[in-house]
């Protein structure tokens, strides 16, 4: 029996809990029951999604720190708004949700499912290196809800991103170059990363360049290149940049000095080497049996283990 081809799925772990937590309904019958919403709907996606996209490699990957020092330094706006105490700098978390985060890393741990983070960088810098080491090895589905890992995206190399912010794991876009061109009018990952610093994100705390929207930012990557050849020519008095479009350029370039270096995901961040094989097998039968007893959550286990194959 000939083995299905290799295909390696990497979570953005913390987005599609989140979106679990918001999106499943709270069905306990007392409130002296502990919250399971999102450890049940962070279960029922990953049985979605390998039941769906059968992937024979998965890694969930994780947050070690969510607002890294190093894009701090470079731009100290950078997720200020979602600091939940500014003396420990957590990340604001809903109560209801902190709790059912660590079920989640017992339900991943006893499946046998590798959880990689790595200390001073975001999930994504995790999967920017995860997916990058994967390049001519095999291709490699990103599932996220977050737009920044469309800078991944790479038709050779076999990088796709299954986006979940607008579908769901059921419905969601299946972002490829040709997606980014009909959507953004950028033609790569690299081209919407610098059309990302152009144009900032709110949600991040990232400024942007003034006066500079995603669609003139598009045009602009796509007339020269890359961000690096548009600033070549804004010092070099391109003459087609013009009026308030290149005094907005020109005073945004302390900006522009350090933008790239937040916005774009670390593709060397030190991980550890793990067996990302799909398990088959359970790893810790009695940590499992633990999450399911303890959190009531029987129905979505038994959907993860029918989607891996374990009987």
């Amino acid at each position: 029996m000939t083995a299905p081809p290799e295909r390696l799925m990497l979570l953005d772990s913390a987005s599609i809990y989140f979106r679990a937590f918001y999106g499943v309904p709270d069905q306990r019958s007392a409130s002296t029951e502990p919250p399971n919403n999102a450890v049940r709907g962070f279960l029922d996606m990953l049985a979605s999604l390998v039941g769906t996209y059968r992937p024979t490699h998965l890694v969930a990957c994780w947050d070690n720190d969510w607002r890294p020092a190093f894009r701090v330094a470079a731009i100290p706006s950078y997720k200020a708004h979602r600091v939940a105490d500014t003396t420990t700098m957590d990340e604001d978390v809903p109560d209801e949700l902190a709790p059912q985060v660590p079920v989640i890393v017992d339900a991943l741990a006893a499946f046998g499912i590798p959880r990689i983070g790595s200390d001073g960088y975001e999930a994504d810098d995790v999967i920017g290196t995860l997916a990058h080491a994967s390049r001519g090895v095999r291709p490699v589905d990103i599932v996220t809800g977050d737009r920044d890992l469309f800078q991944l995206v790479d038709d050779a190399a076999g990088i796709r991103v299954v986006y979940t912010a607008r579908g769901g794991v059921r419905d969601p876009d299946l972002v490829d170059e040709a997606f980014l061109l009909d959507r953004y009018a950028v033609s790569s990952g690299l081209a919407y990363a610098d059309m990302s610093v152009l144009r900032g994100d709110t949600s991040d705390g990232l400024p942007g360049v003034v006066g500079i929207g995603e669609k003139t930012a598009a045009k602009l990557i796509a007339a020269y290149g890359d961000l690096s050849s548009l600033r070549a020519a804004v010092d070099g008095g391109d003459p087609a940049i013009k009026g308030a479009q290149r005094t907005r350029l020109e005073a945004a370039a302390a900006y522009l000095d350090v933008a790239p270096g937040v916005v774009r995901v670390a593709l060397d961040a030190p991980v550890p080497q793990v067996d990302a094989s799909l398990p088959r097998e359970v790893a810790d039968i009695r940590l499992l049996s633990k999450v399911t007893s303890e959190f009531g959550v029987t129905s979505s286990v038994n959907r993860v283990l029918a989607a891996l194959g374990i009987h």
